[in-house]
């Protein structure tokens, strides 16, 4: 039998795990269509020293990240790594240890580090650079701002081959800075689709003292301004519904103030930081998923995906990157107007009023993500790297 032929080589480039992307590595060396290794960037400490400014707290998922796929941990020489600034991402043997595992082609995810940014530049015109960014444009700067922007997006993007978009604002932001549509790829912003829709319904609700026939409303996340929680917390006090109930489970700098205005509403139950192991029962107890965003900044939203994943129906501020492409109005959920808290106040008092309604959205939120799988995102980037002829190594 003729001998097999080597993999292509994919180098991923990314700063450090996280629980969305650890699956989808796992899968695409699962698959074996090519060849992957991850390179992170942040460096080894990033394991035990990982504080999230958001919530308030070092956080260290229990789910497994490094697990079923190759990888290496960068040396990084930044006075203080980390992912928030430029510089804290620096990595002088970046360059040369892809090179020397013998990568065909390189995966960056974000430009918006030292390191990052000297490799799709370094590779540029080498090897093709392809590049992962969930970005969208976003308004309120000045002329002269947005001027300077544009110029410095589009001379960043033009070191990049080809670019996956995960949705139809990230698209639309990709050609706004100069990328072409022949260079696009649709590769859908996912989650670990079968993790969240086998988990089974437990006694959560009794646990909580959750009537069983209640209407919950749920908002999972970071307690940040940015995710607006005390638009919710406001507009649910004048909801008026006894039999609705609101969770809000998540730690952030909004916390003690938001429990010290809302914390003897009736009906409204604060939940501390749920990890990833019990977030697919946090979703089963709720009937409505909530998202009250205000940015900027929220490009996606990738809880609205775990909760369709869930089959629940969702409640999306249109601020959510995810609005327009997972949101089907009336059929698996509603989107709101951006800090408008009548209209979210509407949409809360039509969700509440039917329940055999939510279980119907719910459905329909369940067939809807399917579209949006690891499984689509695999078989986007081995496309992309398999038409590319192998150099000779």
């Amino acid at each position: 039998m003729p001998e097999d032929k080597a993999l292509k080589k994919l180098a991923i480039i990314t700063t450090h795990p996280i629980q969305y992307n650890a699956p989808f590595f796992k899968l695409l060396t699962e698959r074996n269509k090519i060849a992957v290794k991850v390179f992170y960037t942040w460096g080894e400490t990033v394991l035990t020293d990982k504080y999230d400014p958001g919530f308030g707290k070092i956080i260290k998922w229990d789910i497994p990240l490094l697990a079923g796929y190759d990888y290496s941990f960068v040396k990084n020489i930044a006075a203080k790594p980390g992912s928030h600034h430029f510089r804290g991402v620096d990595n002088p043997a970046l360059n040369e240890e892809v090179k020397a595992w013998g990568a065909d082609a390189i995966l960056v995810y974000g430009w918006s580090f030292k390191s990052h940014l000297s490799s799709m530049r370094y590779f540029y015109k080498k090897i093709p650079v392809f590049f992962r960014g969930d970005s969208v444009i976003e308004g309120g700067a000045g002329i002269l701002r947005a001027l300077i922007k544009k110029t410095l997006l589009t001379w960043v993007y033009r070191h990049t081959d080809k670019a996956f978009y995960a949705g139809s604002r990230n698209r639309q932001y990709f050609l706004q800075y100069g990328l072409r549509e022949d260079q696009l790829i649709f590769a859908p912003h996912a989650i670990d689709n079968n993790r969240f829709s086998r988990e089974r319904e437990g006694n959560e609700r009794q646990v909580l003292n959750i009537p069983a026939d209640a209407i919950v409303f749920l908002f999972a996340g970071k307690l940040e301004p940015k995710k607006n929680p005390a638009l919710l917390l406001e507009t649910f006090k004048r909801l008026a519904d006894t039999h609705a109930y609101l969770i809000i489970a998540g730690n952030g700098i909004l916390e003690e103030e938001l429990k010290k205005e809302f914390g003897d509403v009736p009906r409204v139950i604060f939940l501390p930081f749920q990890n990833q192991t019990k977030m697919p029962a946090l979703y089963k107890m709720a009937d409505v998923f909530i998202l009250p965003s205000q940015g900027p900044g929220e490009t996606w939203g990738l809880a609205v995906n775990e909760a369709m994943a869930s089959a629940r129906a969702v409640l999306v501020s249109d601020a959510c990157g995810c609005a327009p492409d997972l949101v089907k109005e009336s059929v698996n959920g509603y989107t709101f107007k951006s800090k408008d808290a009548e209209d979210l106040l509407a949409k809360m008092k039509a969700l509440a009023a039917d329940k055999n309604m939510l279980q119907s959205m719910g459905k329909y939120s369940a067939d809807i993500i399917t579209d949006w799988s690891y499984e689509k995102d695999c078989i986007a980037i081995e496309e992309t790297l398999l038409k590319i002829p192998l150099k000779k190594r």
